[in-house]
């Protein structure tokens, strides 16, 4: 058999959600409907989890129309099944004016993926300072190895991008918010900028999502999301993935098949059924998230806390014209006090717990470790990075009120 399915119809291309028409959905009704093909649904509600290496076929005739691998075609494990196309298409959905997304095995895999498909030896990266460790880990480590000169940026510089751009300057790489210090930038215009100079833009959107923040519409050519986290929901999956413009799609593509990078089946599978509810779930870790943020910046322990959605967040201006709303995820610039009293006060909490990465249901607090190189915010005092979950925010503040109170009295 030269396919286990049929291949897509055009009745069910992806410029048509789910396959089913033409209309033009709101979010939540994508959130629903995407991915939903009958042809890889087979009457289910949900795609099935389908796990494969090997694909067999009919005769040499059917392998080689099998050729080269695409969407909706069985060819090798690695190039995907129902399960995964199923997402691909649905991430791809909740982007306007994207082409493809590809999956990856982890958030860190697809940033480290969309940058090699666009960089090679001799070539300079612009990197955002405020970026997640393991991206800068990557441009120190292995891109460095390979010739790739990275220059890290202010994340609030803006049009001023443009005076960093060289001759051997090929992409610029954005995190709006910023990991740990939460600057929002401007992404329009650093895009616009970069692409007045022939650059590719690449941005990590996993804070915000396409829910609360449409990348691709906003001027970038590869937006990143770390899945497992709020695509995800659940804490128990890694995954990751980059949803690329039509320019860029084949490139994506092609430098993914040859690293042999793929996410799995069963990651994909929870991954869809995290998506169901991301809309449900991103308004609740708003509401909680705000809940607590504002309730934390009153306190006298506390000298600012760093959240997109308030004042004393840079860039603040910047959320409210682009953002279509606020995850969970926050830090607080501790009032005084040393890295001691803030372990402490961490370890007091009952309800937060510790551990890295964060979009689950599940609050949590650490210490952030971050580095920068073009720039040094000056901090009133230790920083606490706080993930809101779904837990009744009366409760948090509880916690946080008795830790505050230890924090005051060790102070």
């Amino acid at each position: 058999m030269s396919s286990l399915i049929p291949p897509p119809s055009p009745k069910a291309a992806p410029a048509e959600p789910g396959g089913r028409g033409v209309t033009e959905h709101k979010k939540d009704t994508q959130l629903v409907e995407a991915g939903r093909r009958a042809e890889w649904t087979q009457g289910l509600v949900n795609p099935a989890v389908w796990r494969a290496s090997t694909i067999l076929f009919d005769s040499v005739a059917d392998l080689h129309a099998a050729n080269p691998p695409r969407d909706g075609v069985l060819h090798y494990g690695r190039n995907g099944t129902p399960t995964m196309w199923a997402l691909c298409e649905a991430l791809t959905e909740l982007e306007p004016g994207a082409a493809a997304t590809r999956l990856y095995p982890s958030g860190a895999a697809a940033v480290a993926g969309a940058l090699l498909a666009v960089l090679q030896a001799g070539d300079e990266l612009l990197m955002v300072d405020s970026a997640y460790g393991p991206t800068r880990a990557l441009c120190e480590g292995l891109l460095k190895r390979f010739g790739v000169t990275t220059v890290y940026y202010d994340p609030m510089i803006g049009a001023g991008i443009a005076e960093l751009i060289g001759e051997k300057t090929r992409a610029v790489f954005l995190e709006s918010p910023g990991t740990h210090t939460f600057e929002v930038q401007d992404v329009p215009t650093i895009c616009a900028a970069a692409k007045a100079r022939g650059l590719v833009t690449l941005i990590d959107n996993t804070w915000a999502t396409p829910l609360f923040f449409p990348a691709i519409a906003a001027g970038v050519d590869l937006s990143i999301l770390a899945c497992t986290k709020y695509i995800g929901g659940h804490a128990d999956l890694m995954l990751g993935s980059v949803t690329a413009t039509a320019a860029l799609a084949p490139r994506l593509e092609s430098a993914r098949r040859v690293m042999g990078q793929a996410g799995s089946a069963d990651e994909a599978w929870l991954a869809l059924r995290g998506l169901r509810t991301l809309g449900l779930r991103l308004e609740r870790h708003q509401e909680n998230g705000l809940r607590v943020a504002r309730w934390l910046k009153d306190q006298p322990q506390v000298a600012r806390v760093l959240h997109p959605a308030l004042p004393d967040c840079p860039g603040h201006e910047y959320w409210q014209r682009d953002f279509k709303g606020a995850s969970g995820l926050f830090s607080v610039v501790m009032k005084g006090g040393d890295e001691a009293a803030r372990d402490r006060l961490v370890d007091s909490l009952e309800l937060f717990g510790i551990g890295y990465s964060w979009g689950g249901y599940e609050s949590l607090a650490i210490p952030p470790d971050y580095q920068r190189t073009a720039t040094r915010p000056e901090f009133e005092g230790p920083l606490i990075r706080f993930h809101v979950g779904l837990e009744d925010p009366d409760d948090l503040i509880a916690d946080l009120a008795a830790a505050l109170a230890g924090y005051c009295a060790a102070g």
